[in-house]
């Protein structure tokens, strides 16, 4: 696809991108290989002082870069705001723990004596150079959650963002820079698809970080592992939302509503399957469809706007074929099932898609086994905890849970059953700095944010003393 921002509001291209070349990207290569070898030696406080001063500049851009991202993708400016405030948060979040996370790590004394050593630790080095290929649906939010670890950690950064977001990405890389890290520490490269494998075949780029589709991640780690470097991968999901008979079903109804719609409907961890206990059934079911149906469609410039359009057209087609084959084999539309009514004002060409309930799914309709990435529900009616558990684990993705109920053995279960990442109880899936992200089977694999993310481009050194040096 070109790299370009078309406005998915209206269809509208408002500015067009040339890719860089085979020696802009070489320069651009040479220059975070160089940047590294300064860099790493670099004290966590100086990290920290850029990467400050980088949340302090993404606030005062915050008004500017939200309409920038919402003009480019669509989503709704007041959570395009918000996106950029939760970087703002990441960005101070690991500058003030890096230190701490990355600390030194020193086995017993009795340990170090029968490895036959006088001291024995582990020290976390940087790697180098790391690719991050990611994705438009959180232009902001998906980059800085891999370069504010990445960075705190000693590593340099090239950035190969979607097609579709290149002023989101170009401002990025013009982000760091203003911050005052050194020239090379990180980098936008405007460049399609096809160039990724030799940027990830070239010897100074040491590792790569992916989010984005299950056929991205799949060739990603295939180049990556003829190379034999490390790979972080967050390939998607079709995360269940169970509701049990003791859940607050008032609650768990208004939630799903946010769930399933946030980011029109295009995070990989909104819930997207939402199976229900029959005892609830019937009441979660009317709720949750009331709750769909009066969300607002329309200008994702507008304040009042709860759902925008869907990024690409290619997207809305996408879903519009899941639920049509869905409906064909006898799902029951309870609300939505297509374009939206009554849209005017320049958004009759945009690429919207209605908030939508589906039940009554069988496992032959396309949309029980693949993703939904758009306002689409799924509704599923079951009889048991086992059937609950059975059902949300069949599936070939595993990224996130969620669970309703208020006995305690109930979550127990779930913590222990449920093939995913994270199992959040009565309420949604979120993520934040302080919790490892990431998924099972065909979500992908290593984890981002918290300890866990900042260590995953550092090298574990295991460093041994047969006698002290003088």
């Amino acid at each position: 696809m070109p790299i370009a921002t078309v406005n998915p509001a209206n269809g509208e291209t408002l500015r067009t991108f040339d890719a860089l070349n085979d020696d802009e990207i070489e320069k651009r290569i040479a220059a975070a290989d160089a940047a590294f070898r300064d860099y790493r030696t670099t004290t966590f406080a100086e990290r920290a002082r850029l990467l400050n001063r980088a949340a302090d500049l993404l606030d005062e851009d915050q008004q500017d870069i939200a309409r920038t991202m919402t003009l480019e993708m669509g989503k709704p400016v007041t959570a395009a705001r918000a996106e950029a405030a939760k970087c703002a948060k990441a960005m101070r979040w690991y500058a003030a723990r890096a230190e701490e996370l990355l600390a030194d790590e020193h086995p017993t004394a009795a340990d170090v004596k029968d490895s036959g050593a006088v001291r024995a630790y582990v020290r976390y080095r940087p790697l180098g150079p790391v690719l991050a290929v990611m994705p438009w649906n959180f232009p902001l939010w998906q980059v800085v959650r891999f370069a504010a670890p990445a960075l705190m950690a000693g590593n340099t950064g090239l950035l190969k963002h979607a097609s579709n977001v290149p002023q989101t990405a170009l401002y990025l890389g013009e982000l760091f820079r203003r911050a005052g890290f050194p020239a090379g520490c990180f980098q936008t490269l405007l460049v399609g698809s096809k160039a990724v494998e030799g940027i990830l075949r070239d010897r100074r780029v040491v590792a790569a970080t992916l989010t984005g589709s299950e056929p991205a991640g799949r060739s990603v780690a295939a180049i990556a592992g003829d190379e034999v470097k490390h790979t972080v991968l967050e390939l998607g999901g079709s995360d269940p939302y169970l509701v049990l008979p003791s859940a607050d079903v008032a609650k768990a109804a208004r939630t799903a509503v946010t769930a399933r719609a946030q980011n029109n409907g295009q995070s990989c961890i909104a819930a997207k399957r939402f199976i229900v206990h029959t005892q609830v059934y019937e009441e979660f079911a009317e709720r949750f469809t009331v709750g769909m149906r009066q969300l607002t469609v329309g200008d994702p410039l507008e304040e009042s706007t709860d759902v925008g359009p869907i990024a690409m057209e290619q997207g809305r087609t996408d879903l519009a074929e899941l639920v049509d084959d869905a409906v064909d084999r006898g799902a029951e539309v309870l609300c939505g099932g297509g374009r939206p009514e009554g849209l005017g004002g320049g958004l009759e060409n945009g690429w919207f898609y209605a908030p939508t309930v589906l039940a009554g799914i069988t496992p032959e309709m396309r949309i029980h086994r693949e993703e939904t990435f758009g306002p689409v529900a799924t509704l599923y009616r079951v009889d048991s905890l086992d059937q609950a558990v059975e059902l949300a684990n069949d599936t070939s993705f595993g990224l996130s849970s969620n669970v309703w109920t208020r006995d305690a053995d109930e979550a127990d279960r779930c913590v222990r059953d449920l093939q995913a990442g994270g199992v959040f109880f009565n309420g949604m899936t979120a993520s934040h700095p302080a919790l490892p992200f990431g998924g099972v089977k065909r979500s992908g694999y290593g984890r981002e944010l918290a300890g866990h993310g900042i260590r995953e481009f550092c090298n574990a050194t295991t460093v041994w003393y047969g006698s002290e040096p003088r």
